[in-house]
């Protein structure tokens, strides 16, 4: 599931222009949920629903010290959230969700990352993974994908942790950023990827790319470009 400034997405393309002439703070998030039945997807909605109301709701003037200090302590509490619910309705005990995602917030940009969903970047034809993989190869020192994570907002973890970073001064005109769920990672290599952004590919045609790979999971992706 994606949200994009105020819309929540799924199983559908959408898209938006955003000006941050105009605004104040935005977030753009995925959420990759896990557990059976409908649990994941109620993970993930009410992960992303939660964090845009959370940063609607922040006071302005905060330092970068300070928005860090803020985030953590609404990881921890969405976290006690989505495990809350497991306890009451055993249907979705051990559900939780990957998260990654931009925030503009105060005049700068952050991004942050908890799972093994990621964030690339492709700047002058080149693709970057910026984020890394919260998962038992990264642990391992290998970078292939792993199907087991090691950190994520709920199922189960207690000690969840989300990387965050300050990047407003490496924000340039042209970059290109995707944050996508392991259902792209796992089926498109990272050099086709790369490829089908040059192309100026949609976030749309990226989940075809992964379905036409024999794709056996759910797919999620959001293409953001810098103008």
């Amino acid at each position: 599931m994606v949200l994009a400034y105020d819309k929540f997405v799924r199983g559908e393309a959408y898209h938006t222009e955003l000006m941050t002439e105009n605004l104040d703070r935005f977030v753009i998030a995925l959420a990759d949920g896990m557990g059976g039945h409908q649990a994941g997807e109620v993970a993930s909605a009410d992960t992303l629903a939660n964090l845009h109301f959370f940063i609607n709701d922040l006071p302005k003037g905060l330092s970068v010290s300070e928005f860090n200090e803020m985030m953590i302590i609404w990881l921890e509490s969405v976290n006690n959230m989505i495990a809350s619910k497991g306890h009451v309705d055993p249907s979705m005990a051990e559900m939780g969700t990957t998260l990654v995602g931009i925030a503009y917030y105060g005049g700068k940009f952050y991004w942050m990352n908890c799972g093994d969903s990621r964030l690339y970047r492709l700047r002058d034809n080149k693709l970057t993974q910026l984020s890394t993989d919260h998962s038992l190869n990264t642990m391992n020192g290998e970078k292939r994908h792993s199907n087991v994570v090691t950190n994520c907002i709920g199922a189960g973890c207690k000690n969840s942790f989300m990387d965050m970073y300050e990047f407003t001064n490496d924000v340039l005109p042209g970059d290109v950023y995707l944050l996508c769920s392991d259902g792209l990672s796992d089926m498109v290599q990272d050099s086709d990827i790369e490829g089908l952004l040059n192309d100026g590919s949609s976030a749309n045609r990226l989940c075809e790319a992964a379905i036409e790979a024999g794709g056996y999971d759910n797919v999620s992706a959001c293409v953001v470009s810098v103008m």
